[in-house]
């Protein structure tokens, strides 16, 4: 390890801190800076309870107010003899960590302004909101590739299919967010978006041949290290083909993800592409990382295999207790357990953390989360982001003169956990911007009836000047499929007047509808669900501003008729 050398570029005064620091613990100390646990709340309790089991390198903060969120860094901090490292989820913007942060956008949202300015413009406003309240790790950017449409997890949360622009994107986002003092955390290697399943609920697969790999993954992943991101957060993720490479003797079924395996973190990250600095599990509470072995053995087996940092519990005295046992038999050498701790030590130090630091303020959080500048910002990037992907000519604008009456079918998710920004009745918010223009806004309601007492054609045709779907169906974790589920009777809300009433379909998350209307003539992708997107999207929609966003992704889905 090469404490002076990028990613660190640590001095003697730095590097004298973390050989002091790793001499002046205890083997208990050690092992707790191992973990980074999750801390959902600012009570003192929760605090001490954390404490009270382990000394944790760090915590990932769950959105929180403002004021929660600096008061439990104020107390973790002042509390703790090692600072620990805070990280947040800051993908979109501040709302990663406080629930007043400023929603700038997805990255695929980023991704379809074509723009690196608004890559940098994200990264800096993640940095502002974050380091205001405390945070110093960022678990972004996503440098997933969106290669297969069907994956229920990646999708909006990508810079989309091109490996090219997700580079430039990435790399971006790493020098803006580092500029600022927080370490970025590229993720999910080697590489989520290939297989169509989730890993927090099974071990996925990136199925790359290690050619293809070099050229996609392997280029994004190498220009952002070689920009000098800090960390690397590896997935619950098996990339067979380097595997097998750089260990032959491997069976299919010897065959382990990237959180447990050092053929692709020592072998691959570190060897091939040259990372030194922190490599970070994804989230523990995976079902991909929890089926790949019984958990008393996988939790050491994770730092033995490379991984500097252990991320979340399931129960954090019989984790920290299975980590402590692993020292002891041996599954975790002391050699190894020293190199884990002083990467976590050096993370620390190349972000000032081993000099004092004052308490923050609430006030002056937020003079900073939430400003005009921020929300400045994501109008931008709703405005030059949002894409027209299909138009049937004469259709568009739409206004009070060519259409009074409106029929609506909105279709969103109902419920359901998700760690990911989803605006609920988002499609509600799209019709009442119609309505405030004057028009008649009809929900559509299906009928009970079936096959031979289906209302008459009429009740349509005639009655209203156009038809608009608006679908709000986000991607989150713990789902396996982002698909229209059409109402009964018979697919009630279906298309079934395509042809008789000029119809718009907007989706405002998941870009990859045309598959379930593929017939439709007219259609956009809005990326986000928030405020500021809906005001842009309702303005392009009326003529007020042109359509200026391009495709990241294929939305056509690789399927012939979509484009009809």
């Amino acid at each position: 390890m090469m404490l002076k050398e990028k990613p660190f570029y640590l001095d003697d005064e730095a590097i004298a801190w973390v050989e002091e620091a790793l001499t002046g613990m205890t083997l208990e100390e050690k092992v707790g800076q191992l973990f980074c646990v999750l801390l959902r709340g600012s009570t003192q309790e929760e605090c001490d309870f954390i404490r009270g089991i382990l000394s944790p390198g760090g915590a990932m903060y769950r959105p929180m107010p403002v004021e929660s969120a600096v008061q439990a860094t104020n107390m973790l901090q002042q509390g703790s003899r090692i600072p620990l490292l805070i990280a947040a989820n800051l993908e979109k913007g501040g709302n990663g960590i406080v629930t007043e942060g400023t929603l700038m956008g997805s990255p695929m949202e980023v991704a379809a302004t074509d723009s690196a300015d608004m890559a940098a413009k994200l990264g800096t406003l993640c940095g502002r909101e974050g380091a205001t309240v405390g945070a110093n790790w960022a678990f972004a950017p996503i440098i997933d590739i969106n290669t297969n449409f069907r994956n229920p997890i990646t999708n909006t949360r990508t810079f989309g299919s091109d490996a090219e622009r997700v580079k430039v994107m990435g790399v971006t986002y790493v020098e803006a967010i580092q500029k600022l003092g927080l370490a970025a955390c590229i993720k999910h290697f080697p590489g989520d978006g290939q297989d169509e399943r989730d890993q927090h609920l099974v071990t996925s697969i990136n199925s790359m041949s290690c050619e293809e790999w070099d050229a996609t993954y392997g280029k994004v992943y190498g220009a952002c290290i070689e920009q000098g991101a800090l960390t690397c957060m590896v997935g619950h993720i098996m990339q067979p083909a380097y595997s097998k490479r750089l260990n032959p003797a491997l069976g299919d079924g010897d065959i382990l993800p990237a959180s447990l395996s050092s053929e692709i973190i020592n072998g691959l990250l570190r060897g091939k592409l040259g990372f030194n600095g922190l490599v970070v599990t994804d989230a523990t509470t995976m079902a991909g990382f929890t089926t790949a072995m019984s958990r008393r053995l996988a939790v050491p087996a994770s730092i033995a295999a490379g991984c500097d940092m252990f991320l979340f519990c399931r129960n954090t005295k019989e984790d920290y207790g299975y980590m402590l046992e692993g020292v002891r038999n041996g599954i975790i050498t002391p050699q190894r357990l020293d190199e884990a701790v002083t990467r976590i030590l050096a993370t620390k130090a190349a972000l000032g953390l081993h000099r004092p630091k004052p308490s923050l303020s609430v006030e002056a959080a937020r003079n900073v989360v939430g400003c005009e500048e921020h929300y400045r910002w994501a109008r931008e990037c709703a405005d030059q982001g949002i894409t027209l992907v299909k138009e049937e000519p004469g259709v568009l604008p739409i206004t009070p003169e060519r259409y009074k009456r409106i029929l609506c079918y909105p279709i969103e998710a109902a419920g359901g956990f998700s760690q990911y920004k989803v605006v609920s009745g988002a499609c509600q918010k799209v019709f009442d911007a119609f309505k405030a223009q004057g028009m008649e806004i009809t929900i559509f309601e299906p009928s009970p009836e079936s096959e031979g007492k289906v209302p008459p054609m009429s009740d349509v045709i005639g009655r209203y000047d156009l038809i608009l779907y608006v679908a709000n169906l986000a991607t989150r974790s713990n789902q396996t499929v982002v698909r229209i589920e059409w109402e009964q009777p018979m697919g009630a809300n279906c298309m079934h007047f395509l042809h008789d009433v000029p119809t718009v379909f907007i989706s405002l998350e998941n870009p990859y509808h045309l598959l379930d209307v593929p017939r439709v003539r007219t259609y956009i992708n809005t990326y986000s669900s928030n405020d500021i997107a809906i005001e842009a999207l309702v303005e392009k929609l009326m003529g007020k501003s042109p359509f200026r966003g391009i495709n990241p992704v294929d939305p056509f889905c690789g399927k012939w008729d979509t484009h009809l």
